[in-house]
Order: C-alpha cells, then sequence, then structure tokens
C-alpha cells in the first residue's frame, strides 16, 4: 500500500519531460561546444581569422544548458506538488493554492519563451549544418579528391570578413586540404547534425512541460471547488464521513 500511494504521488509526464531536457541539454551542449572549437581552429588554420564571438558562445552554451538543467528540476518539483495526494496535502490553505498558481503562470511563460528561443536556436544550426554540407559536397568532388584542383570560396566572399585575402579564400595544399575536410568539416558537420537533432528533443520537452503546467494550473485551480464540494456532502451526508473516518 505504501508502494502504490508512493507511485500515484510521482508526476510522470514531468519526469518523462524532464529526462528529454536533460538528455537533449546535454547533447547540445557537448556537441556545440565540440562543433564551435572545430569551427574556431578550422577558421584560423585554413583561412586565417579569428571568429571571436565564437569563443564567447561556447562558455554562453555551458551557461544556458546549466539553467535549463535548474529549470528542468524545479519543474519536476513543481510536478512533485501538484500530482495525488501532495496536492491535497500542501495546497489545501487558500494562499498556498496562490502561490502554487502564481509558479504555474510564471513557469509558464518562461518556458513559452525558452521555446521560442531553441525553435530560434534551431533555425541558426539549420542554416550552420547546411553550410557545412556544403563544404562536404565540396570536399567530396572527385576532382578535388584526387588534389587535382582546388577548393574555391571566393563565390563565398560575401561571407568571410573584409580583411581576408582572395588568396586565403583557396584551398590548394593537400595538406591544408586534409585539414580542412577530414578534421574540420566532416567531424563539425556530425556534431551540428547531432546538436540539431538533440535542439529538436529539446523542444519536444519544453512543449511537453507547458502541457504539463497547464494540466497542474487547472488541478490547483479546481481543487478548491472539490474540496468545498466534498465538505458539502459531508454537511448533507453524515454517515459518509463516519464511514470515510472507519476505513
Amino acid at each position: 500500500m505504501a508502494c502504490q500511494a508512493c507511485l500515484t504521488r510521482v508526476p510522470y509526464a514531468t519526469l518523462i519531460a524532464t529526462i528529454m531536457c536533460c538528455m537533449g541539454v546535454g547533447v547540445f551542449c557537448g556537441t556545440m561546444y565540440k562543433g564551435s572549437q572545430l569551427s574556431i581552429q578550422m577558421f584560423d588554420q585554413v583561412f586565417h581569422f579569428r571568429l571571436i564571438w565564437m569563443e564567447a558562445l561556447k562558455m554562453i552554451f555551458v551557461v544556458g544548458s546549466a539553467c535549463m538543467a535548474a529549470l528542468g528540476l524545479m519543474l519536476l518539483c513543481l510536478g512533485c506538488l501538484t500530482t495525488g495526494a501532495t496536492r491535497q496535502k500542501v495546497y489545501r490553505a487558500w494562499r498556498a493554492r496562490v502561490s502554487g498558481r502564481v509558479s504555474c503562470a510564471v513557469f509558464m511563460v518562461i518556458t513559452y519563451i525558452l521555446t521560442f528561443t531553441w525553435v530560434v536556436l534551431l533555425g541558426f544550426l539549420v542554416i550552420t549544418t547546411f553550410l557545412f554540407t556544403i563544404f562536404w559536397k565540396l570536399c567530396s568532388k572527385p576532382e578535388n579528391i584526387k588534389l587535382a584542383t582546388c577548393i574555391d570560396f571566393t563565390q563565398f566572399d560575401f561571407m568571410f570578413p573584409s580583411n581576408v585575402k582572395q588568396e586565403d579564400m583557396k584551398i590548394c595544399d593537400s595538406q591544408m586540404m586534409k585539414f580542412f575536410c577530414k578534421d574540420y568539416v566532416e567531424k563539425a558537420e556530425f556534431m551540428f547534425i547531432l546538436a540539431m537533432v538533440s535542439c529538436v528533443l529539446v523542444i519536444l520537452s519544453l512543449v511537453h512541460y507547458l502541457m504539463c503546467l497547464s494540466a497542474n494550473y487547472a488541478h490547483i485551480r479546481d481543487h478548491e471547488k472539490f474540496q468545498e464540494l466534498q465538505e458539502l456532502q459531508y454537511l448533507t451526508n453524515p454517515d459518509l464521513h463516519a464511514s470515510k473516518d472507519r476505513f
């Protein structure tokens, strides 16, 4: 009976969303950190310019991932408080119910904003992955594999800073071509694909959180009505209250 009562208090929907969120954020943080590092090294050693903002972006990924993990744990705790018999004990008083509804509403707004943020981030990753796929297609051309021609990026000169020279946009050296294709583009493309998949997983978990928060808000709001209805039944039928105490 004690085990059954404990199982009825577990917020399974919020728990699943938390697992999805932690998995997605963990994979996203690792892959984006590695992908950003490979991109910085590629632009520095192959095209001879540095992207300073990408170095700061790595720290943002780490801090953002930690914040997302903390948010997931807070939402899991909120789900535990609003599930089963725990809700009846915690939100018995009027002030507790008001604070619970306010907490759910605040977390709903935060989750809604984060959902749009991750959707924008997913769009950025789609563009980045598409660019690295183009780079890999250039590396996969038969004449480039045989080192018969150079990999020419002069048609993409609008994507490079103005201080980059035209000759730096052409990769003709065999060693430099190996660095670009095998050591940087191939690995970075795989990292960004994994990051894109993990970003989709995080978005799904945030949508799942929104559904759980909406349900928890409704449960807290309707708990007062159920309590008043139960007390009214006890007043109109004293035998019901006596039978409840007996069992």
